[in-house]
């Protein structure tokens, strides 16, 4: 069973930045797609950006495009979510997710997510 812990979250202003952090408990070699999602108070948990493990490829959801940035350090079984230029508006809980599969017919892992809080 695959475990993610995400760390990074608080409470910043407008413009600011923050790194999200996710920590697998394995080897992400078995992981093909490591992805950031979010959900704000009263609204759908969201799509935000994904990253795939072979090729390196990535898809960001229009309202971060340019903004966020996902990576990830295979040897220290973590990715991360770069989040620039931050708004009101990205406030959320930030969940990571991993797929086994490529594209994912779903998110086979979840972490239990960190709170991001944009202050204006």
């Amino acid at each position: 069973q695959v475990q993610l812990v995400e760390s990074g979250g608080g409470l910043v202003q407008a413009g600011s930045s923050l790194r999200l952090s996710c920590l697998l408990s394995m080897h992400p070699f078995s992981i093909n797609v490591m992805g950031w999602f979010r959900q704000a108070p009263g609204k759908e948990r969201e799509f935000v950006a994904r990253l795939a493990r072979v090729g390196g490829s990535t898809t960001y959801a229009d309202s971060v495009k340019g903004r966020f940035t996902i990576s990830s350090d295979p040897p220290k079984n973590m990715f991360y979510l770069q989040m620039n230029s931050l708004k009101p508006e990205d406030t959320a809980v930030y969940y990571c997710a991993a797929a086994l599969h490529d594209p994912p017919r779903e998110y086979d892992y979840w972490g239990q997510g960190t709170q991001v809080t944009v202050s204006s």
